[in-house]
């Protein structure tokens, strides 16, 4: 496999587009191809197998589309399928799709097809019958291959595109029979953001000799990135993201999470604090998901929480702002989520929001893989909020008091003032009315994280446990960010199988237990409810407890002794110590025998003939007599 890098500078006059791409290259605003382009382009015209290694965001769909689009023939009175493009999501599936449309808007006899799950099956059984080029989901490719409505008998070019979202998705068995279904001469391309060990093995098996192009992740999606990281308490996630996005006031802003449970909670609980929000995972239907899409793409939709998976699909070049509510699992799937600002020259902001030391060296290590600084900052307070929105507010009448004021308006203010109203009431009613927010729910986050002391604790009691799949951290989270209250101040957490135990500070007991009202934990509703106090024990337990302590058993095993006493045991001039006295000796001799000696129990057993039958061998199948 050889492999390609470095930067290489060149212009599209240079790739000797046909007239017709060239143009539509134009029209979409490009004049100059990315590197993955400039490098990709002529290796996949050369006919060779090509592997590319590139994040989201440097222009790999243009680089295969491109060279596909040339090789098609266009002669064909009847059009065969030549070219086929597989990608893992039905997004990334119709973004490719809408791009070979760009593409070839000044083409003529160019069919494309696109095939996904969630469409209707009689629009596709209609495009595939004259189509030339196919691009979708390989569960979809797969049921048309099964219904014999797709013929991949005269294939040219095969492109995997996210391969390995496709294999961590599952789809590699279909891969492998789709690939099989091809031609023998074909070529293979296949687009990657990284390079695991199921990615090298398909690699060996259906490609030839391939080109490996790899393009520098981190210059191409992080230069025009400011990158920087909060740490928060335990529990105070969401609270801290309500302050950041009220702080930034992004104008398009996707949040990352790593759960589609946690997507829909942190959608909820944004839109419940006034931010128009959208969240978007697998478990959607394909209308929820293309309004979803389509709504954030025409900025309807400022904010949107997303899942690593379902993002793919997302292709939006400005967005002002990428925050990681969960953590990356890897440092590549950090370079990709951040890769979906700074796009197109723009400069972009990435946030982390870090809870708990293990976060925070987590972050540190992200930093040294990705050679990049990534600088924490403070969690915005209530008071530069309001400072940032007051003069953003001067701002705005600034501008205003400079323009033309239309007559209606002068005439209202006529009308206020001869009622007898002063100019500067009028003023501050109008500003209120326009700038006026309701911000009484915003609270500081201290970011003091120690333990609440050895203060009073109550017991509250919430009806989920571990059959519920409840955590400890499920339990902090959601009473400290239900509760306004560090996740330090949170004390013991018991969970048994259904129900759950945690200690409150007994000063705000009452106030937590008013805020759990209506809760869910682990997307279960519960019920909170405070259990009475354990009686403290009186003192005579508190002695026998220290009597019971103070008798430990003797150890068991070796034993170590001092030197002084291994040198006594070891003395022998001096014997007399081990003797026993005369009254000892006597005290001993009249001692009852043990029990246990075989004479003394013959003797017995001989004098009463009762404990003969209590000594001998009991039978397994005869339960035993009851003693009267």
């Amino acid at each position: 496999m050889d492999n390609k890098k470095g930067n290489t500078d060149m212009t599209f006059e240079e790739l000797e587009l046909l007239p017709e791409l060239k143009r539509a290259v134009e029209a979409m605003g490009f004049s100059e191809p990315t590197d993955i382009q400039a490098q990709a382009i002529p290796l996949l015209r050369s006919g060779a197998d090509v592997i590319g290694r590139s994040q989201t965001g440097t222009g790999k769909t243009m680089a295969f589309a491109i060279p596909a689009v040339e090789m098609i023939d266009r002669t064909e009175e009847t059009p065969t399928v030549q070219v086929l493009i597989l990608c893992p999501t039905r997004e990334l599936a119709q973004q490719g799709g809408e791009e070979i449309k760009k593409l070839t808007r000044f083409m003529l006899n160019i069919w494309p097809a696109e095939v996904y799950g969630g469409a209707p099956m009689e629009k596709q059984f209609a495009r595939l019958r004259r189509c030339n080029l196919v691009i979708g989901t390989p569960g979809r490719v797969m049921d048309h291959m099964r219904r014999g409505t797709l013929s991949l008998e005269r294939v040219k070019l095969v492109v995997l595109d996210e391969a390995d979202e496709m294999l961590s998705m599952g789809f590699r068995e279909d891969i492998e029979t789709i690939l099989k279904d091809v031609p023998e001469a074909h070529q293979t391309v296949l687009f990657s953001a990284t390079m695991p060990d199921a990615i090298l093995e398909l690699t060996d098996r259906f490609m030839r000799d391939a080109q490996l192009v790899e393009i520098n992740a981190e210059q191409v999606t992080l230069d025009q990135i400011v990158q920087r990281f909060m740490e928060v308490p335990m529990g105070r996630k969401l609270d801290a993201l309500n302050l950041l996005l009220r702080a930034a006031e992004p104008t398009r802003c996707m949040i990352f999470c790593n759960t589609k449970l946690m997507v829909d909670e942190v959608s909820a609980y944004l839109n419940r604090n006034g931010f128009a929000c959208e969240g978007i995972h697998g478990d959607m239907n394909q209308s929820q998901r293309t309004r979803v899409m389509e709504g954030f793409k025409a900025a309807r939709i400022p904010v949107l929480v997303a899942t690593d998976v379902a993002a793919r699909g997302i292709d939006v070049n400005d967005v002002d702002y990428v925050i990681n509510y969960d953590i990356p699992q890897n440092h590549e799937i950090y370079v990709h989520r951040i890769g979906r600002t700074g796009r197109a020259g723009k400069a972009g902001n990435a946030i982390t929001i870090a809870s708990g030391r293990r976060q925070f060296f987590y972050m540190k290590d992200i930093a040294r893989t990705v050679k990049s600084d990534i600088e924490p900052m403070p969690i915005p307070t209530v008071a530069d909020i309001r400072k940032r929105q007051e003069q953003k507010g001067l701002d705005r009448l600034r501008e205003a008091l400079g323009e033309d004021i239309p007559m209606p308006f002068q005439v209202m203010v006529g009308r206020l003032m001869a009622e007898g109203y002063e100019p500067a009431m009028i003023a501050s009613a109008a500003v209120r009315l326009l700038l006026a927010r309701d911000d009484s729910g915003l609270q500081d986050i201290e970011q003091d994280r120690k333990a609440g002391g050895a203060g009073a604790f109550r017991r509250m009691q919430l009806t989920a446990g571990r059959k519920q799949g409840v955590a400890p951290n499920h339990v902090v989270s959601c009473v400290a960010g239900r509760a306004n209250i560090p996740g330090g101040l949170i004390g013991r957490i018991e969970v048994y199988d259904d129900r759950t135990v945690v200690g409150i500070p007994a000063e705000k007991a009452e106030v937590i237990l008013k805020a759990m009202q209506g809760a869910t934990l682990c997307g279960v509703p519960v019920t909170a409810m405070l259990l009475p106090d354990r009686p403290a024990p009186d003192a005579r337990a508190r002695r026998e407890a220290a009597f019971r302590t103070e008798r430990r058993p003797a150890p068991r095993g070796k034993v170590r002794l001092s030197d002084a006493a291994k040198a006594r045991l070891l003395d022998t001039g001096d014997l007399s110590r081990f003797e026993l006295d005369n009254d000892r000796r006597h005290a001993r001799s009249e001692r009852p025998p043990r029990r246990g000696n075989h004479h003394t129990d013959v003797l017995r057993r001989r004098e009463d003939p009762r404990d003969a039958r209590r000594h001998a061998p009991k039978k397994n199948d005869r339960a035993p007599r009851k003693r009267h």
